[in-house]
């Protein structure tokens, strides 16, 4: 089997999911594809929608001492939770950070899905999760935690993509070189000089700001100004190409 590693899912954390889940589903064209009761037993609800190939999870807690209650609590709501990437050898990746310091707080078994999320507080900014799914490689294949007919759900004709991850550091150089250690990602420059890391599917890059979190994600959509109508329809403020929800930034190219 080929090594691989690309972006499976971005994960966001609300204290309800709605209005948040309505509002990326009408703002973004995006239909949700699926509701996995297996996180109740984390004191979860959550939903995902499909961006192309990438899902995009909202989770919210039901009840109080979740790791996502605490989250919120102590980022006031600002941030991404996860990102997670699919791979070929989930638990190799597993040991691979262990070795560099990054202890493994998780491990989900529901065959044929294998997941291995790392300690957040090792990761800095955000969860990290691999995880494989036994005889799909493909990535329009299965994908338990997205449902069994998630691929039924994926629309194009308002949002095309998601193709950016933003994460904040005050040293986003630092950041950018403990998160490619973690993936096995040589650290390139993207825009501006701004250090990156480039999946095939996907480009994280990292700016400058006061705390570590995941601070926005970029969507290439078909009319930018249709996109921003409708945010501002279901009350969100903008500001140039972008508004915020879910905790990100959503930032807008075409």
């Amino acid at each position: 089997m080929a090594s691989y590693l690309r972006l499976r899912q971005i994960c966001l954390v609300a204290p309800q999911l709605e209005p948040v889940i309505s509002d990326i589903a009408g703002i973004m064209g995006l239909n949700v594809c699926y509701r996995d009761g297996n996180v109740a037993k984390y004191g979860l609800e959550n939903a995902l929608l499909p961006v192309d190939t990438i899902l995009l999870e909202v989770v919210a807690p039901f009840q109080a001492g979740t790791a996502a209650g605490r989250f919120l609590d102590k980022t006031g709501g600002r941030g991404g939770y996860m990102a997670i990437f699919c791979c070929d050898d989930s638990d190799a990746r597993g040991r691979h950070a262990e070795k560099i310091g990054v202890r493994i707080a998780n491990v989900i078994g529901h065959a044929p899905y294998h997941g291995v999320q790392l300690h957040p507080r090792d990761c800095r900014a955000a969860f990290i999760e691999f995880n494989h799914t036994d005889g799909s490689d493909d990535i329009l294949g299965p994908y338990p935690p997205a449902g069994p007919d998630w691929q039924k759900s994926i629309r194009k004709d308002v949002t095309q993509a998601l193709t950016g991850v933003e994460m904040q550091s005050p040293d986003p150089a630092g950041l950018a070189e403990h998160w490619g250690r973690i993936l096995g990602i040589a650290v390139s420059k993207g825009a501006g000089g701004a250090p990156q890391l480039k999946l095939p599917n996907c480009a994280f890059s990292f700016i400058k700001g006061d705390s570590e979190i995941m601070s926005g994600l970029t969507f290439r959509v078909g009319d930018i100004a249709q996109v921003l109508g409708a945010a501002k329809a279901k009350g969100r403020a903008v500001s140039g190409d972008s508004f915020d929800l879910g905790g990100v930034t959503f930032r807008l190219v075409a």
